[in-house]
Formats: C-alpha cells, sequence, structure tokens
C-alpha cells in the first residue's frame, strides 16, 4: 500500500473533496456543499490522500445508544490497495475515543465492494431497507466484535 494521509475535511475545499467521493460511491444520496458543512458540524469527516491524489473519505457519526458509525469510502480506481483499511481503522480509534460500545455501519446494497469489505472487517446485516421516496436498498451492518 502506497502510504495514505488522513485529515479532516477542514474549510470549503476540503469539504468539496469530501462531497465529491461521498457522491460517487453514493450517487443515491448526492449531496450539495450546504449538506455537507451540515453534515461536518454534526460528524467527523475526514479525507484520505495517497501523496497528494485523493483516494477516498469517511464520516463518524457520534454515539447513538453507546453505537459509533463508521463509514469508509474509497474511489474504485484505488480499491484493494489499503486505503479503506487506514480509513477504517482511523474512524474505529476516533469511535473509541467517542466511548463507542458498538460500532455499525451503512453501504448501499448496490456497492457490493463495500459490502465484501464490511464483510471482511467483520460486520455483520442487521438491516435492509429504503428510504422513502427513494428506491434504492441500503443495508445497516454492525460489528460482531467490541469495538
Amino acid at each position: 500500500m502506497s502510504d495514505v494521509r488522513i485529515e479532516p475535511a477542514v474549510g470549503d475545499a476540503m469539504l468539496e473533496q469530501w462531497r465529491y467521493v461521498h457522491n460517487v460511491i453514493v450517487p443515491a444520496d448526492e449531496l450539495d456543499l450546504a449538506t455537507v458543512r451540515e453534515r461536518g458540524a454534526r460528524n467527523r469527516l475526514a479525507n484520505a490522500y495517497a501523496g497528494d491524489v485523493l483516494v477516498g473519505c469517511s464520516t463518524v457519526r457520534p454515539p447513538r445508544d453507546g453505537a459509533v458509525t463508521v463509514i469508509a469510502r474509497v474511489l474504485p480506481a484505488h480499491r484493494r490497495q489499503g486505503f479503506g483499511t487506514a480509513l477504517y481503522e482511523n474512524g474505529l480509534a476516533h469511535a473509541r475515543v467517542l466511548g463507542a460500545t458498538a460500532i455499525e455501519t451503512c453501504v448501499l446494497a448496490v456497492n457490493e465492494d463495500g459490502l465484501r469489505f464490511a464483510e471482511r472487517h467483520g460486520f455483520t446485516e442487521v438491516e435492509r431497507y429504503v428510504l422513502p421516496p427513494e428506491t434504492d436498498l441500503w443495508v445497516d451492518l454492525r460489528l460482531d466484535r467490541a469495538p
């Protein structure tokens, strides 16, 4: 794996990069910059770089009933090079700081790479659902072991 640098997405330029990765990976939930700014106020958003090249992003949502949601996204051209694992481990470390008693994630069901990644890292499916009025299927997963 190339060296990966993970940085909090601070300021409009970095939030725009985060938005770009999110929208490529999750086209069913395309976000504008204003929405990303709002999410950044509630969640920890970070970008991953190989050198100066943007390769992915992550979201860590604060605890809800002890469970912290950790989402790692890697652009298709940069998958299977360890960037997702680096993003996930970085998010997991932050979840521990937040006092997580459980770790969850969510993946768009058509993202087979994302589902396989989650399963390889010990997550099991807990729910599939569609958010009205959309038709896209989402999968919620939970880590089988303690964070």
